[in-house]
């Protein structure tokens, strides 16, 4: 049996009882949403002193727990000192209300919203870092790529920061994990196209995560300049190279730069017999601050040793150390090297022996065989090239014991020479320089090929002399900034640097007559010519040479020294 409709005027009724009910629903919320309104803004200021003292609250809350337990008892002295003040005061109450409602509507103020999120700028300068990155990051089959045209670089791009002036200054992104990390050429490509999108001209620093998949750039601040030669708080065996970024190493040391004296991070380099890397060698362009290294090296080395220098170039660049103490030999020509090298290969092998001999016989070592030696080189492949022109000896030669064996007999050997002469360098100088150090502008291809690992950050074209990095061994690659150390006969020196220098300059241990020649000696001649009259032996290159330099194992002499007798 079929259902019978209802009459139509019973349907219109109900329509328009539920239209009733809703059009007093919604006046009903005018109403509150009206009386909330009137109420806010009435006590509006009431609102915002309870929020400012919540907020004051919280802060007090926090102090409490963030003080020590043996000094809340005074706090607590002093809060109650002042509460009893207070109270004391004529009107004091009053005032104390007064101001906590003051300090209440002050905290509690309405603050203007902080934009959080890149600018529209911003915005676009990731987003096409992003499509940069997506030739190199995708591959075809990936079912979700995380780098696609067009696609979103939020999900990509972790963490990122910008600078005042709108750089990019931190960048953490994720990166698929077929991408090939462990190959330094997918590395090279990826920092490469980072470099060139996120701005070029700054220095960034490049931490890749293999595990995390992700990799974080970092731009980095240019090391101090403005430290020069000091004397270093070390150990002996210690050796200041330079210094580098606050994170890399552990270690800092006081240093005085200018007026002011603040902790560096330093790199030090360490020498003696239980050194893994006892021996340095230094590339670079011309000008870019080997010789400074050197000459920085040799002054904290006459601290605890000796130091035979000799300076390939011939410009007199270690003229100020000529007649100092512990200075055994300077020498600028080839005749002189020659003598100076085969009396420091023969020292090498005589302290060897006797330390033997010494050892077993149950006695200890001879502190002359202790006391550390050090050979400074300083373009020794500039006098590789007149040796083969006048059929002499490869002064190199000369340096293959004191490098095998230097480690075990106290001898240190430190070469220093340019890029385009260092493929005359001999087998033994590579192979026994376990410290590596570049400076001046140099690709990554470059630094790799001498200090064996690539460089984190992307090497800028114009650096400050002395600017490069250095490796000590195994360990990582490090920024290195070797501090001012130039010459002082050089006119072009800064009376502040000059005396920095002579202040760590030995004493003179030749006669008096001889420190009116030194700014003569400054200015060696490269060319074989005659040292000066009254010149210490041994500074110059055709001077040691026409006296004869005893190179044996029981006695050997160098001029502008005392005689060392075994």
């Amino acid at each position: 049996m079929a259902r019978r409709p209802l009459p139509r005027i019973l349907t219109d009724s109900a329509r328009f009882a539920r239209l009733a009910d809703r059009a007093s629903l919604a006046r009903g919320r005018d109403l509150a949403r009206t009386a909330a309104d009137g109420a806010s803004d009435v006590f509006h200021p009431l609102i915002t002193i309870g929020r400012g003292l919540r907020r004051l609250a919280t802060a007090a809350r926090g102090r409490w727990a963030a003080t020590p337990k043996e000094s809340r008892g005074p706090l607590l002295f002093f809060v109650g000192a002042c509460v009893l003040v207070v109270a004391l005061l004529p009107y004091g109450p009053l005032l104390a209300l007064i101001v906590a409602m003051g300090a209440g509507a002050w905290a509690g103020r309405e603050r203007p919203p902080v934009e959080t999120g890149p600018s529209e700028a911003e915005t676009e300068r990731l987003r096409s870092l992003y499509e940069a990155l997506v030739p190199y990051l995708s591959a075809e089959g990936d079912p979700g790529p995380l780098y696609t045209h067009g696609g979103d670089w939020g999900r990509a791009f972790v963490d990122h920061a910008f600078d005042g002036d709108g750089r990019l200054e931190r960048l953490r992104l994720k990166y698929p994990a077929y991408f090939t990390d462990g190959e330094n050429q997918s590395r090279a490509r990826i920092e490469q196209v980072l470099y060139a999108k996120a701005g070029r001209g700054r220095e960034y620093h490049f931490d890749w995560d293999e595990l995390a998949n992700q990799l974080t750039v970092t731009v980095l601040a240019a090391l101090p300049a403005d430290i020069a030669a000091q004397r270093f708080v070390t150990a002996p065996g210690e050796t200041v190279l330079g210094f580098t970024d606050p994170d890399a190493v552990p270690r800092t040391l006081p240093v005085t730069a200018g007026e002011e004296t603040r902790d560096a991070p330093p790199v030090v380099w360490r020498t003696g017999p239980r050194s893994t890397e006892p021996h340095l060698l230094a590339l670079g362009q011309p000008g870019t601050g080997t010789t400074t290294l050197l000459r920085s090296i040799a002054l904290q080395a006459l601290e605890h040793g000796e130091v035979v220098v000799v300076d390939g170039t011939g410009t007199g660049e270690f003229g100020c150390l000529v007649g100092r103490q512990g200075v055994l030999a300077v020498e600028s020509g080839l005749v002189g090297a020659l003598a100076t090298l085969e009396w420091a290969s023969h020292e090498t092998e005589r302290r060897l022996i006797t330390a033997n001999r010494e050892r077993q016989a149950g006695r200890p070592a001879p502190d002359d065989t202790r006391r550390p030696l050090w050979i400074i080189v300083d373009r020794l492949t500039a006098l590789t090239h007149v040796a083969a022109a006048e059929g002499r000896d490869d002064p190199q030669r000369w340096l293959q014991v004191p490098l095998r064996h230097g480690r075990a007999a106290q001898v240190t050997v430190v070469v220093a020479d340019q890029f385009d002469g260092a493929d005359l360098l001999s087998d033994p100088v590579r192979a026994h320089t376990k410290a590596r150090v570049v400076l001046g502008p140099a690709t990554a291809e470059e630094v790799r090929a001498v200090l064996g690992a690539p460089p984190h950050t992307t090497p800028t074209a114009q650096v400050p002399p002395g600017r490069g990095y250095a490796r000590l061994g195994a360990a990582p690659v490090l920024r290195l900034q070797v501090p001012a150390t130039p010459d002082p006969f050089d006119d072009a020196t800064g009376e502040t640097h000059r005396q920095a220098v002579l202040t760590l300059l030995p004493e003179h241990a030749v006669p008096a007559q001889a420190e009116d020649t030194a700014g003569a000696l400054a200015h060696g001649t490269a060319d074989g010519g005659a040292a000066p009259d009254g010149a210490p032996s041994g500074t110059d290159g055709t001077g040691p040479a026409a006296e004869p330099m005893v190179a044996s194992p029981r006695v050997s002499m160098v001029k502008g020294s005392r005689s060392r007798t075994a």
